[in-house]
């Protein structure tokens, strides 16, 4: 007598997934490889290795990464606040957190352009008590990602730290280990794979980062001019051949370093026992 599914409806969930992967992802990614096949390999690479193309593609990465492990740091300082703390205002503050997913990412851009423009409130202030320029400049696309990612940082380390079993501090504590003791040896590696997870939503939401970028970074080339940008720009110049290029050599990028954000992911939680 075989063992019955504990889950019914296993053949049809996974036809659905299937289903949905196909049109929702595969279809238009395969699209995107065909049409990029459409240049020959001497094309393909006149267009990636332009120095303008390069320098957008540092911009890009290198504020999504720094952009993703800031948003890291102050999203679980955030995460755990929320979590471990009661005070006024709580409720406000979280209904905050989740304003950067319902503000349109245009309107998010032009606020953050405003408020740090030389002119600004906040711009000018830098300026003139650090000598810092913020917008149109990558520090304007780093603060801008730090906007748009830090819901997802938050997010996903509040579930962890809510089911944290706290009885595990408390023996530590009775045994005579310290606050950060307890902190660095039993807290943090158990929601370390929580906070890879949120660090790699937020760098891949920064990467593909468009509306609430545009405005604040000013979009000098080989300054602070992003890769989503010259794609927009290829397609209204009708180079759908182009833009296709960019976006493949974009997307196996993004695809490689999620990757390997994924092992180290992977290592944590098997170093954390999970």
């Amino acid at each position: 007598m075989t063992q019955s599914r504990i889950m019914p409806g296993f053949k049809p969930s996974l036809a659905y997934t299937l289903l949905y992967l196909a049109l929702i992802v595969l279809i238009p990614l395969s699209t995107l490889v065909f049409k990029s096949l459409q240049l020959n390999l001497e094309d393909y690479w006149a267009i990636i290795s332009h120095p303008r193309i390069i320098a957008s593609f540092r911009v890009s990465f290198l504020t999504s990464l720094i952009a993703s492990a800031v948003a890291g740091v102050f999203g679980f300082v955030i995460a755990w606040t929320m979590v471990r703390y009661n005070f006024i205002g709580k409720r406000f503050l979280d209904a905050l957190i989740d304003l950067p997913f319902a503000l349109p990412t245009a309107v998010a851009g032009v606020v953050l352009a405003t408020i740090y423009q030389p002119s600004g409130l906040l711009g000018k202030w830098l300026i003139d008590s650090f000598g810092l320029k913020v917008a149109y400049t990558p520090v304007g696309i780093v603060i801008a990602l730090i906007f748009v990612g830090i819901p997802f940082v938050v997010r996903t380390v509040e579930p962890v730290l809510q089911e944290f079993d706290t009885t595990m501090e408390e023996a530590a504590a009775s045994l005579g280990a310290s606050r950060w003791l307890i902190f660095a040896r039993i807290i943090f590696p158990n929601i370390f794979p929580a906070v890879i997870t949120g660090v790699s939503l937020a760098f891949a939401r920064g990467v593909g980062e468009y509306g609430s970028v545009i405005f604040i970074a000013g979009n000098l080339p080989y300054v602070s001019e992003i890769v989503p940008l010259l794609i927009v720009t290829k397609l209204e110049q009708y180079d759908y051949a182009g833009a296709t290029a960019i976006a493949l050599t974009m997307l196996v990028i993004s695809f490689v370093l999620l990757f390997l954000i994924n092992l180290l992911q992977l290592w944590a939680r098997r170093r954390s026992g999970q």
